[in-house]
């Protein structure tokens, strides 16, 4: 009877607005959850019945049902805080943390090193990065996210740099070891680092020896070495070269060896004077030989002390930075950002997570900013990307549906009390 149908289809709307209400619901009361993404409930009509068969039209419907409940990934505002530990992804991605269940993604970026040195959730599961080598390079070897030690071993000094200009107007000088100040053309001094990692003072002298031709070299002072202070031990030599438009031509080394006392020497410490026209190349980014007055413009090297954990950081990058007490900064890790090609089907966890499934496809792991993934903001949350003012409109939308359907129920149940009363 087409009154009782009337029945099923009030209560078939009563049941989908019901759920779309719960829907609402849940999107209001996480309207302040860190990375939350609201749910759209998505209504479709039920199998109808044709007066007419498979030749279509006159039909009856009969109701409605809510089909899917759709996950909006768009992005949350994104707010600053105080925690250099907190981590915000803009654009697409997901965080990847394991626990006892295996892998789940995130876009919750509360985060903390626990008591063991593991970057973890509020949780406490452990943030999932790629690992960087013993140089700091960022390696494709992806595992969870620690701060083993807090001190980084000392390095002994294998190549220092020197760009310098020495000046072509220069006298031709013979060199005396015991009276550098007044035989040397030009001389300066750099810190070096021997294989205890202790600071040692090198003086190198310059010396013109030909029109286009210099002779170089590394002087440590003899108390490095148990002699008398002030006086100098020959560690290295070689010659410097340049065209005639005061280029650097050729570097030539001659000896290298460098012996410090208590150190496990001698060290082998490459003097790298720029790129000069044999090597390829301009001869200008180097030491040159110009109408100017001799100067050092930059001294680099590679040693340093050992050293403690001065500070953490993250970069644009997602890059986990250390920063230690002798100066060095390291790479330790880069947070890795999973990417799914169908994000709005993944299964929800609870606990701000989210899990794969069929729907969704496997994810792709990879860094920030690479094919498609945002960039992370350190110190930053996401927030809930649930909109109240627009939650309140569906809701009110749905509670007036739901009373529209109560009134099909009220008029098919006076219908049907006329029915029964013809009897009467």
């Amino acid at each position: 009877m087409s009154i009782l149908r009337a029945f099923n289809i009030g209560v078939s709307g009563l049941g989908a607005t019901g759920s779309a209400v719960s829907v609402n619901g849940d999107n209001i009361a996480n309207a302040g959850t860190t990375g939350f993404k609201y749910s759209r409930p998505e209504f479709q009509d039920v199998l109808a019945t044709s007066l007419k068969g498979i030749d279509g039209g006159d039909q009856y419907g009969a109701g409605t049902q809510i089909a899917h409940i759709k996950t909006v990934m768009s992005q949350g505002d994104i707010a600053r805080t105080d925690n250099l530990t907190d981590l915000a992804i803009n654009g697409e991605g997901f965080f990847a943390v394991r626990g006892s269940f295996g892998m789940a993604y995130t876009r919750d970026g509360s985060m903390h090193f626990d008591k063991d040195g593991n970057l973890v959730n509020s949780d406490g599961y452990r943030v999932m990065g790629f690992m960087a080598d013993d140089d700091g390079r960022i390696t494709g070897r992806m595992d969870a996210i620690s701060v083993d030690g807090v001190v980084i071993p000392a390095k002994s000094t294998s190549e220092a740099r020197f760009l310098l200009n020495l000046d072509t107007r220069s006298a031709i000088r013979e060199f005396d070891i015991n009276d550098v100040d007044n035989t040397a053309n030009f001389t300066h001094s750099g810190t070096f680092y021997d294989s205890m990692g202790t600071a040692r003072q090198v003086t190198l002298a310059y010396n013109k020896i030909g029109p286009t031709s210099w002779q170089y070299r590394a002087l440590v002072d003899g108390e490095d070495l148990g002699r008398e202070e002030g006086s100098f031990v020959e560690a290295a030599r070689g010659r410097l070269v340049f065209n005639d438009s005061g280029r650097l031509q050729e570097e030539i080394e001659e000896t290298n060896g460098f012996v410090f006392e208590d150190g496990l020497g001698p060290l082998t410490i490459k003097l790298d004077f720029g790129d000069s026209l044999s090597e390829g190349g301009t001869g200008v980014s180097a030491t040159t030989q110009f109408g100017s007055e001799n100067q050092i413009t930059r001294l680099t090297q590679n040693g340093y002390q050992a050293a403690n954990l001065g500070s953490l950081s993250f970069d644009e990058k997602g890059k986990l930075v250390a920063v230690y007490t002798n100066g060095i900064s390291k790479d330790l890790a880069q947070i890795a950002i999973a990417k799914f090609e169908n994000e709005n089907e993944l299964f929800k966890m609870g606990k701000n997570l989210f899990r794969e499934s069929r729907r969704s496809g496997q994810p792709t792991m990879g860094t920030a900013g690479v094919w498609g993934r945002g960039e992370i903001l350190s110190r930053s949350l996401e927030l809930s990307n649930v909109d109240i003012a627009k939650e309140f409109v569906s809701l009110m939308t749905n509670q007036r549906n739901f009373t529209a359907n109560t009134k099909s129920l009220t008029t098919a149940d006076e219908m049907l009390q006329e029915v029964l009363s013809i009897k009467r």
